[in-house]
């Protein structure tokens, strides 16, 4: 793979590393893509990565060798969503676009020989981005950006479930036969 400034977060970072451990283990041709990845790449904090950058679960329009524009998500397993709208971050494909920003391209050279031209058109939900913009907008209204809000407050005779009122059991009180 040949690549032009990828930038991941330190979470995709982590997420990567696992799967290259995974992968070593059975041989796998995605390794060397990988180990790449992972020894060129920037890492980032969650909170300061690019809106326009790739990264796992964002929805992004893509195209290869110059094709039609396709729409996936970015996932680190295939099983999630529905068929046909996620790319898993364990293909050729998935992994060359994390960490990718849009505008840029990359080329990938699969197991046999072939290759292909990547171009990120454009980023079109990001989660880290979406989480910040949420913070900014709590900020504005006035609400605390981090922590707690009290959904439910119990009654003061509230008990636990189970638990009969007027049954107490005090040092007086033969508790029965033992369980042994």
């Amino acid at each position: 793979m040949k690549s032009t400034n990828c930038c991941l977060t330190t979470k995709d970072f982590a997420v990567l590393e696992v799967m290259l451990e995974r992968r070593r283990a059975f041989a796998d041709p995605i390794v060397h893509m990988l180990e790449h990845k992972l020894s060129t790449a920037d890492i980032v904090p969650i909170d300061s990565v690019g809106p326009d950058i790739v990264t796992l679960n964002s929805r992004v329009v893509f195209s290869i060798d110059a094709g039609h524009a396709e729409t996936r998500t970015l996932v680190q397993n295939e099983g999630r969503g529905p068929v046909g709208s996620s790319l898993s971050v364990a293909t050729r494909r998935g992994l060359c676009m994390l960490g990718m920003a849009q505008g840029r391209t990359a080329l990938i050279e699969h197991a046999d020989g072939r290759r292909e031209q990547i171009l990120i058109k454009a980023v079109l939900y990001q989660p880290e981005a979406a989480r910040r913009a949420v913070r900014q907008k709590d900020r504005a209204d006035g609400r605390r950006p981090h922590g707690l809000t009290l959904v439910y407050s119990a009654a003061d005779d509230w008990r636990p479930l189970g638990e009969t009122a007027g049954m107490r059991q005090t040092e007086d009180d033969d508790p029965g036969p033992s369980a042994a």
